[in-house]
C-alpha cells in the first residue's frame, strides 16, 4: 500500500489477540474493539487504540474481523453499533479471518458491497502458538485488486498467504483443511495406540514418524500432547465437529462422497459425548486407547513441538 493505512481490528479473543499483536509489532497503527472490553485493553497496553464499538472503526482504511461464528460476524458488521452502521463513513476493505459458513460469508460480502466496501474472506490455519512462531497461513478470496492492496498487512500475520479465487472459495479451503486435520489426528491416534500395544513407547514411535517422509509440522506439533497427555485446548472437539458438519454439508451439496470423513465426524461426536468438550482435540488419542482397552500414562518427556518451544 502506498501510504500507511489506518487499520482496525474486531475480535480480541485468544486467536484475534495473537494476530493483532503481530500487526502492532509490525508498526501498524491499530484500533481495536471487542465485546468484552478487557480483552481489547490488553492490546491497548501494547500500543493499540481501544474503541468501544465496531462502528467506531468506520473511518479506518482496512478492518480485520476475527470472531467465533456466523452470528457474531453478521452482528459486528450489520448489527446495532456494527461496522457498517455508521452512515457517514465506511472502511474501504474488510478482511474476515473467522471460520464461518459460506452462506454467512456471502451475506457479509453482500452487506459490505451495498456500502461500497470490498470484502475479503481470509480464514486462517493455526492457533495462538502458531501465530507467535510466525507460521500462520491464510487462504484469501475476493477481489484480486483488494487482495494485492492489503497483501503487506496479510504478510505480517504469518508466512503463507494464498489467493485462492473470487467469492467465498477461501471458506471451502479452510473447511477442507480442518476436515483433513481431524482425519489425520484420528489416524495418528490409532497408529500410536497400535504401536504402544505392541510394546513401543509413544515417544519413540512418534520420533521415528516425525523424521520420516510422513512427518509434518502438524505431527511434530501434536507429539508433546500425545507423549505427555497434556491436552490444553488449542482447538476443541466441539469446534472440530462444527467444521466437519460444514464440510459434510458442502460435500452433499457438491455431490462428493466423503466416507472416511463421515466416519471421523462420528468419532469426534463420540469424543464430545464422552465429555471432551473443553480439551484439545488431541484427546482423540484417549478415545482410541479406550476402544483398545489400553490405559495410557504420561511419559513425562521434554519434546520439541516443531515450533521452537520445549514442552
Amino acid at each position: 500500500m502506498a501510504n500507511e493505512p489506518r487499520v482496525g481490528w474486531i475480535g480480541c479473543g485468544r486467536m484475534g489477540s495473537a494476530m493483532a499483536k503481530r500487526l502492532i509489532a509490525g508498526a501498524s497503527e491499530l484500533l481495536v474493539t471487542n465485546r468484552t472490553r478487557a480483552k481489547a485493553e490488553a492490546l491497548g497496553e501494547l500500543g493499540a487504540i481501544v474503541v468501544e464499538h465496531p462502528t467506531d472503526l468506520a473511518d479506518c482504511d482496512v478492518v480485520f474481523v476475527m470472531v467465533s461464528a456466523d452470528a457474531q460476524l453478521l452482528e459486528v458488521l450489520s448489527g446495532s453499533g456494527g461496522l457498517l452502521a455508521n452512515e457517514d463513513a465506511t472502511p474501504r476493505i474488510v478482511i474476515d479471518c473467522s471460520t464461518v459458513s459460506t452462506g454467512a460469508s456471502a451475506t457479509a460480502r453482500e452487506a459490505c458491497s451495498m456500502r461500497g466496501v470490498e470484502f475479503l474472506a481470509a480464514p486462517v490455519s493455526g492457533n495462538p502458538k502458531v501465530v507467535a512462531s510466525g507460521k500462520l497461513t491464510l487462504a484469501v478470496s475476493g477481489s484480486r485488486d483488494a487482495f494485492d492492496e492489503v497483501r503487506p498487512l496479510l504478510d505480517q500475520l504469518g508466512h503463507g498467504v494464498t489467493y485462492v479465487g473470487e467469492g467465498e472459495v477461501a471458506r471451502l479451503v479452510k473447511i477442507c483443511h480442518n476436515i483433513f486435520l481431524g482425519v489425520v489426528t484420528q489416524t495418528l491416534a490409532e497408529i500410536t495406540v497400535l504401536a504402544q500395544r505392541g510394546g513401543i513407547e509413544r515417544s519413540a514411535f512418534l520420533e521415528f514418524l516425525n523424521d520420516s517422509v510422513m512427518g509434518s509440522t502438524f505431527t511434530r506439533y501434536k507429539t508433546p500432547a500425545f507423549v505427555n497427555l497434556e491436552f490444553k485446548a488449542s482447538f476443541t472437539p466441539v469446534l472440530l465437529r462444527k467444521d466437519f458438519d460444514l464440510g459434510m454439508a458442502e460435500a452433499k451439496k457438491l455431490g462428493v462422497p466423503m466416507p472416511v470423513s463421515a466416519l471421523c465426524s462420528e468419532i469426534v461426536a463420540s469424543a464430545i459425548g464422552a465429555g471432551y468438550v473443553d480439551d484439545d482435540f488431541a484427546v482423540l488419542l484417549l478415545e482410541a486407547a479406550r476402544s483398545a482397552g489400553l490405559a495410557l500414562e504420561s511419559e513425562n518427556k521434554v519434546i520439541d513441538d516443531g515450533l521452537g518451544v520445549k514442552q
